[in-house]
């Protein structure tokens, strides 16, 4: 693939006889701890082996060349290095132009333009964070072509405000943490709200990941996204009335159960319930998971779903019939919707010998109760973005 990359860009930039470098930046999977990332909790994502590829050259002057092989359609994007702003035309150029914009403003040495070519084989628009992909492989190239000295954590730091003030996004941390962060065969335990961190091997007994994509645009997940948020702010608001906490996942199912009825919006009180009882469940679940336990971690992912159905309806008719399904065969041990819902994938273990009978029951009761065809992708743990020599 990197050899016929780099013959494409060559063709579209011109082969001026430099070799041009190139960068991956994975994908990522959360197993569990879903909407709890901006409510200070914990999270357990992944990196995938599939994500973003960026080919890049140096250029003699201020001019920055982009070009995306997935959006072929809206051919080179071309500006200045002296005049980084959003514009809509730019499209999904947008998210790099973001990154150059933060390193720029913080005074990163940034010296001279350059002519990119990005590729990335996620699928687009299923929750596996393309954008924080293409981000994250932005921060590690231009780090590396300007000698910029700096840690991961600052990247992936960087992104997150790329996304946040250049694109007007309000995502949390998780994906450009994970990211930025990821081993290989290993899953990052993450506090959201310190970023305090611990890897945990995955050893998964003869079994694989499965992500199971819905075929749905995720059309709902943006403005849902943000009205979930305000209810969670708004159940906050009403416990601190009466409790010394700063964040939602500071509370433990014991004290929400005490104290819950100081939550005046019963709306309110089922988001904060989902929040506060997923936020246990990842921390039980990958206590599980190092004791070698996949059973009951794949039990936490079913109950944080149902959860998420029930309590923060953020699933769909599509994310459920896909988790029902997969409920129902016995090779499987656990399977959830990810990322932030209404659309995209669900993300399942899956017993290697059950992995025909997983695609076809799951495939056969999607295509029969929602008219759609799923796909599926058995996907391994990779490292995090990186340059490939």
């Amino acid at each position: 693939m990197i050899k016929e990359l780099v013959r494409q860009f060559n063709q579209i930039f011109g082969d001026d006889g430099a070799k041009p470098r190139t960068f991956f930046a994975p994908g990522r999977v959360n197993l569990i701890g879903e909407h709890t990332d901006y409510n200070g909790g914990y999270v357990f994502p992944c990196g995938l082996d599939i994500g973003t590829y960026a080919v890049v050259r140096i250029r003699g002057d201020q001019r920055i060349r982009m070009m995306s092989h997935n959006f072929n359609d809206r051919g080179v994007i071309e500006y200045d290095l002296n005049d980084v702003t959003y514009d809509d035309a730019h499209d999904w150029a947008n998210y790099p132009k973001g990154v150059i914009k933060v390193m720029s403003d913080k005074g990163w040495p940034l010296e001279c333009g350059f002519d990119v070519l990005y590729y990335g084989n996620l699928p687009h628009g299923t929750g596996l964070s393309s954008s924080a992909s293409i981000e994250l492989v932005t921060a590690v190239m231009l780090k590396a072509l300007f000698n910029v000295e700096t840690t991961m954590l600052d990247l992936v730091q960087l992104a997150q405000q790329a996304e946040n003030d250049f694109v007007g996004v309000s995502c949390g941390i998780m994906d450009m943490f994970a990211i930025g962060m990821s081993k290989q065969d290993s899953a990052i335990l993450l506090n959201c709200h310190t970023l305090e961190y611990q890897y945990s091997p995955l050893k998964l007994e003869d079994a694989s990941l499965v992500i199971t994509n819905s075929q749905k645009p995720r059309s709902l997940a943006d403005s849902k996204y943000n009205e979930r948020r305000r209810e969670c702010e708004r159940a906050l608001k009403d416990l601190q009335r009466a409790l010394n906490i700063a964040t939602l996942a500071d509370l433990s199912p014991e004290h929400f159960e005490t104290y819950q009825h100081l939550i005046k919006n019963d709306i309110d009180r089922k988001r904060a319930k989902h929040v506060i009882y997923e936020n246990q469940r990842t921390i039980s679940a990958v206590h599980h998971l190092q004791a070698g336990d996949v059973q009951s971690f794949g039990k936490l992912m079913n109950a944080s779903h149902v959860s998420l159905r029930d309590d923060y309806e953020v699933t769909g008719d599509e994310l459920d019939t896909l988790a029902q399904a997969a409920w129902e065969i016995a090779g499987v041990m656990g399977s959830r919707m990810t990322g932030a819902g209404f659309g995209g994938c669900t993300v399942s273990i899956v017993k290697d010998g059950a992995l025909d009978s997983f695609k076809d029951y799951v495939g056969q009761q999607y295509r029969e109760q929602m008219g759609r065809e799923a796909e599926f992708y058995v996907l391994n743990v990779g490292d995090g973005a990186r340059e490939i020599i």
